[in-house]
């Protein structure tokens, strides 16, 4: 059963307004536009590195939108 929740705030990021967080099972997903400045070349396609803390995944798609992967609390 996934339950979506697009007022999230787990992740800083709940005053964009096209930010969707997700549950599955025992994983998060938390999908919204990429606001990071980032620096240095960056794949067109698909990026992926761990987050922050244990467990967690992120994944930068067409350079633009960042989906994170975490265990669900």
């Amino acid at each position: 059963m996934a339950t979506c929740n697009p007022n999230d705030s787990r992740f800083g990021m709940a005053y964009l307004p096209s930010a969707i967080s997700m549950r599955l099972g025992k994983r998060e997903l938390y999908l919204t536009r990429d606001t990071r400045r980032r620096y240095g070349p960056t794949p067109s396609l698909l990026q992926c590195r761990t987050g922050m803390e244990p467990g967690y995944l992120e994944m930068l798609l067409l350079r633009k939108w960042l989906v994170v992967f975490s265990k669900a609390r």
